[in-house]
């Protein structure tokens, strides 16, 4: 027996549908969050599953893939389907199309989606606490990053309102020379004022190459002349500037102190070996690579069968002496066959035929012509087909130029 939840999740509770695999529902209710909703879920399927307990299937589709309500339902045994929200829109949408929404609707529609297109699915694996972890680490680090990239992109959103200037003397906003500049000079006026040696200080710090060149390009930019903002709107966007400073400052901090945990975590892995052997993967992508996948293995699929085709028919021999057979059919039969292109023996070069002063030559006793075996009615066709095309030098009979199919047969001599 299989037996299909789906589970609408909130931050307090979750609302559950059970279905069978006809699509006819059996049970539905809101289980609240923790220990208590998590008993009476494992009562309601206990009770529809009866005394086939044992051998029973039970897939459940839900929203996340992550938390302790997914880890006890994993730990069950039950077959958890982490689905994607916009999965489940896209599902949704295939069935209705008012957009209406709600939780028992929800509920309703995740468990039809477990029983119809759960191979369409993944199931969310079984990690080990160790993996887990690597997946909590990663995962952060990775959100402060993105985080620091929006504060980036403000910060040089304000720098065109009113700095330009900045822009052009720094080209990584998120460094650690750019944002101690900005943060004693956040405006044109003090910028301007700033000396070779201070920049030159903070260039050192950054552990910079070619600091002197570098202090003259920065130098250059900011006492340039640019257009500007009323003193009082450059003193609100220096203002800006110094907290959007500060913000970056930290999650520098805080993004580099996270790598460390990454590479520390991912190297208890038990799998790390594996991850880095790959070429282009270090500690960073691996761990990432890891939280990313799943971890349960599935079945290798089969090889496709190779394509099979008849065998080759085998090569005719040489015709006999006085005998002959039109292109296209067996040499002992007659009848049409298959032609398989076959790798010829080597041969001795032939000498060729010494041109022949006659124009028609008899052919040699106890040979066949070529239409001999044609209808009456196509005998003319044949003739005006084997007759040779007018040439100023002379040839010898049935020689029209080309190579003969046969280098044996007795048409050529």
């Amino acid at each position: 027996m299989r037996l299909f939840v789906g589970d609408d999740w909130a931050e307090d509770h979750h609302d559950v549908e059970l279905m069978d695999e006809r699509g006819r529902v059996l049970a539905r209710g809101r289980l609240p969050e923790g220990v208590a909703g998590m008993a009476r879920l494992h009562e309601l399927i206990g009770e529809q599953l009866g005394e086939g307990a044992d051998d029973a299937e039970v897939a459940i589709g839900t929203e996340t893939d992550r938390g302790p309500w997914v880890g006890a339902l994993v730990a069950a045994g039950y077959t958890v389907y982490g689905v994607n929200p916009l999965q489940a829109s896209r599902y949704r949408a295939r069935h209705g199309v008012s957009g209406a929404k709600s939780d028992r609707g929800d509920a309703h529609m995740l468990a039809d989606m477990v029983r119809t297109d759960s191979h369409q699915l993944r199931a969310v694996a079984g990690d080990s606490p160790g993996a887990a972890a690597v997946k909590v680490v990663a995962r952060t680090h990775k959100t402060l990053i993105w985080e620091r990239t929006r504060q980036v992109q403000r910060l040089r959103h304000q720098l065109r309102e009113y700095f330009p200037a900045a822009l052009a003397a720094f080209d990584d906003l998120d460094a650690p020379d750019a944002l101690e500049l900005l943060g004693k000079a956040p405006d044109p006026a003090k910028a301007a004022k700033l000396t070779r040696a201070q920049i030159s200080a903070a260039l050192k710090r950054a552990r910079r190459r070619d600091i002197p060149g570098k202090a003259t390009v920065i130098l250059a930019a900011l006492r340039s002349a640019r257009l500007g903002q009323p003193t009082a709107v450059t003193a609100a966007y220096a203002v800006a500037v110094r907290s959007l400073v500060a913000v970056i400052t930290v999650l520098n901090e805080q993004v580099k102190t996270l790598q460390g945990q990454v590479e520390a975590d991912f190297g208890r892995h038990p799998d790390a070996e594996i991850y880095l052997s790959q070429p282009g993967l270090g500690p960073i992508l691996g761990a990432g690579s890891s939280a990313s996948s799943a971890t349960t293995r599935t079945a290798t699929p089969a090889a496709r069968p190779a394509r099979t085709t008849a065998a080759p028919a085998p090569s005719p021999g040489p015709p006999e002496r006085g005998r002959s057979s039109p292109p296209g059919s067996s040499a002992t039969t007659g009848s049409p066959t298959r032609s398989w292109p076959r790798p010829s023996p080597p041969s001795a070069p032939r000498p060729a035929p010494a041109p022949s002063t006659t124009p028609n030559e008899p052919a040699a006793p106890g040979t066949t012509p070529p239409c001999a075996n044609s209808p009456a009615g196509s005998s003319a066709s044949c003739t005006d087909a084997s007759r040779p095309a007018p040439s100023t030098t002379r040839q010898p009979p049935g020689r029209t130029g080309k190579r003969p199919l046969n280098p044996t047969s007795p048409l050529d001599t």
